[in-house]
């Protein structure tokens, strides 16, 4: 019995290993579904898969929620048909349970909690925002003109890790929630990070000042690249990382847009004007002998004949009847020259480059592998200044300068990489664990059935080998039956009998059988 219980027990373990083998070696693989998701969305993702039937864990840490593989996308589309996850933003859907009987300011919280949410997540979209906020201040509405309000909003940005928002995507936030809410000023707009530092504040300070950010990008480009044209034709002749260049490029981005009317002399070649309009007005008196006045009958009546004077001669008074006073004017209005000028900013052009470049000394490994650094000769540097100058495109009218040094860089030592360990590994340490599992499912199994069920095997088998034989009557040589043994002996016989009849029916059974066909 006992080794029969010890078989049981090794076959039954035999197969519980062989269960386990079979459930690690189709284990299967599990991916990301959602992470870094809020505890409210979390609970309820995980009722839903529940419902699907989909198995889940969780990652190490606990921030991300983990389901099989061939699971990922299935879930995902079942998941996004029930508004999962929400991101923590409630939006429009809050309007599709409204109650009836609502009051209108319960409709204006739930528009305005609406509102907020889509604007949340919109400015999430955004790959350097992890999570966003936003409140808005919307007065109520009134009548009056003067009593009115303006809205106001504020934003809330939590970034990801080591990811920074420039300020083109800081005004871009500012008019996407000034372009969602009716009569909202961008002015009206205030941005900030999780550090609380003000974002919008500095948009305003680079537009008071003028500052363009698409300037300030141009001439940072057009500094980088000046330096990596110097940088490109010095290292080939001193070596890799033995060059350092630094611009600085003064950019003039004001463009002056004249208009000119010019007007040419029209009164022969050597006139130096032009004449627009001339005048000229002649007044004078009539001699008295002529006829004046109205025409008519006075006017053609010939003049009384005129008396001597008292002093003086006819033709004296003649002479002095027949003078004319007259008057003469004469107005010229020249042509003058107009000159409009209009200035605008625009891309603007090279005003003055300066350029600084830092050469490391020349280095040289004799036969031993000692490394020496020796200045670079003048002739060279005075080839390598010419590079540089036709690299910048230097021009001396507009003040452009170079300063070339050649100087040994320090030198920092260099530590010795410190090798990590082979049982350190994170690679090898998981590769070890799985190994091991294989290894210890193989001994647990060679355990079984080397430690267990062969012995049980081997004591059954030794156990029915020792079992004493079916006793047989001999008969003696004349044929005749051998004397009965003395009766102590046969009630020992009989108590023996009794004990195979117990343990092994079938023996008795055969020696029955045997007897009844003798006698037959």
């Amino acid at each position: 019995m006992k080794a029969k219980l010890t078989l049981a027990v090794g076959v039954a373990a035999l197969i519980a290993l062989i269960v386990t083998a079979a459930i690690w070696g189709t284990q299967p693989d599990y991916r990301v579904l959602f992470s870094n998701i809020s505890d409210k969305d979390g609970g309820a993702i995980v009722a839903q898969l529940s419902q699907m039937n989909i198995p889940y864990r969780y990652s190490e840490g606990g921030g991300a929620l983990l389901v099989p593989a061939d699971k990922v996308h299935e879930a995902r589309l079942k998941l996004a048909s029930q508004g999962l996850p929400r991101g923590g933003n409630v939006g429009f859907e809050v309007m599709d349970g409204q109650k009836f009987g609502v009051t209108q300011f319960q409709e204006h919280i739930n528009y305005q909690r609406a509102l907020e949410g889509e604007l949340a997540r919109s400015i999430q979209s955004l790959s350097s925002v992890q999570a966003a906020r936003v409140h808005l201040a919307l007065p109520k509405q009134s009548v009056f003109l003067r009593e009115q309000q303006k809205p106001s909003a504020s934003v809330i940005l939590t970034l990801h890790p080591g990811r920074i928002i420039d300020q083109n995507q800081v005004a871009g936030i500012t008019h996407l929630v000034s372009a969602s809410v009716s009569d909202l000023s961008p002015k009206q707009v205030s941005i900030l990070d999780q550090n609380g530092t003000l974002l919008s504040a500095q948009t305003d300070t680079a537009a008071a000042q003028n500052h363009d950010p698409t300037q300030l990008k141009y001439v940072r480009e057009l500094e980088e690249g000046l330096s990596r044209r110097i940088i490109g034709l010095i290292e080939p002749l001193v070596g890799r990382e033995s060059v350092r260049a630094q611009i600085a490029a003064d950019i003039d981005f004001t463009q002056v847009e004249s208009t000119a009317e010019t007007f040419a002399p029209n009164q022969g070649v050597d006139a130096k004007a032009s004449i627009r309009s001339q005048t000229t007005l002649d007044a004078g008196n009539s001699p008295s002998g002529l006829g004046s006045g109205v025409p008519g009958a006075l006017s053609n009546t010939p003049a009384a004949p005129q008396s001597a004077p008292i002093s003086g001669t006819a033709g004296n008074t003649g002479a002095a009847g027949a003078t004319n006073n007259g008057r003469r004017e004469a107005v010229t209005n020249y042509e003058v020259d107009k000159t409009v000028r209009r200035i605008r900013n625009q891309t603007g052009t090279v005003k003055r480059v300066t350029a600084a470049v830092l050469i490391n000394h020349r280095k040289s490994v004799d036969a031993e592998g000692k490394v020496t650094y020796t200045p670079i000769a003048e002739a060279e540097m005075t080839q390598i200044q010419a590079l540089v100058r036709e690299a910048i495109g230097f021009n001396k009218e507009r003040g452009d300068s170079i300063n070339i040094v050649n100087a040994p860089f320090s030198q920092e030592p260099v530590l010795a990489a410190t090798e990590i360990a082979w049982w350190k590994d994170p690679s090898n340490i998981s590769l070890g664990k799985e190994i091991g599992k294989g290894f210890a499912m193989l001994a647990g199994l060679l355990i079984v059935v080397f430690g267990v069920i062969r012995p049980a095997i081997k004591s059954a088998a030794s156990a029915i080998s020792s079992e004493p034989a079916e006793p047989k009557l001999i008969a003696n040589q004349d044929g005749a039956m051998p004397a009965l043994p003395s009766p102590d002996k046969t009630e020992n016989q009989v108590d023996r009998i009794r004990e195979i009849a117990k343990n092994d029916p079938a023996i008795v059974a055969n020696v029955v059988r045997q007897w009844v066909g003798n006698n037959g």
